[in-house]
């Protein structure tokens, strides 16, 4: 009997952990759409976006080109609580925090050493159909910078 309750209890909470990140709009995967995104030059780009539910965290992969035209990867996995989380695969950040504003934005800041080098928000449409991307910050030569990158979810 108790060990009924125990299952029963775990599979109420692993359905309410599914169903509170299905309903977030920026789960999923998206696509870069540079036709519609302003993206700045010299800059890399970032061409597909995942966002996935892992365990009580969300991991977000990252694939793109860099500026040089290699392709690049990156990873990051933690809650969108404002806190910092480590990245791996990225030579520009090695921890980047987001923040939920509302239902469909997010705020998000990347690190280097502790220096914030990049911010932005990121807003999915009414529509959920498509996001945008907008960060500003500096680039390897201190260089000040800013970027939109709108993404068609797939």
């Amino acid at each position: 009997m108790k060990i009924k309750t125990i299952l029963l209890g775990v599979v109420v909470c692993l359905l309410a952990v599914t169903t509170c990140y299905a309903s977030d709009p920026n789960m999923g995967t998206w696509k870069l759409n540079e036709a519609k995104s302003k993206l700045a030059p010299g800059a890399g780009k970032n061409t597909k976006v995942v966002y996935a539910a892992s365990g009580y965290k969300i991991k977000v992969t990252v694939e793109g080109i860099d500026a040089a035209g290699k392709p690049t990867h990156n990873e990051w996995t933690g809650k969108f609580d404002g806190k910092d989380y480590p990245v791996t695969g990225d030579a520009t950040s090695d921890a980047r925090s987001y923040k939920k504003v509302n239902d469909r934005t997010l705020e998000f800041a990347a690190k280097k050493g502790g220096k914030t080098t990049v911010t932005g928000t990121v807003e999915v449409a009414a529509d959920g159909k498509s996001r945008t991307v907008t960060l500003k910050g500096t680039d390897a030569k201190g260089k000040p910078f800013t970027s939109t990158s709108v993404y068609d979810k797939q």
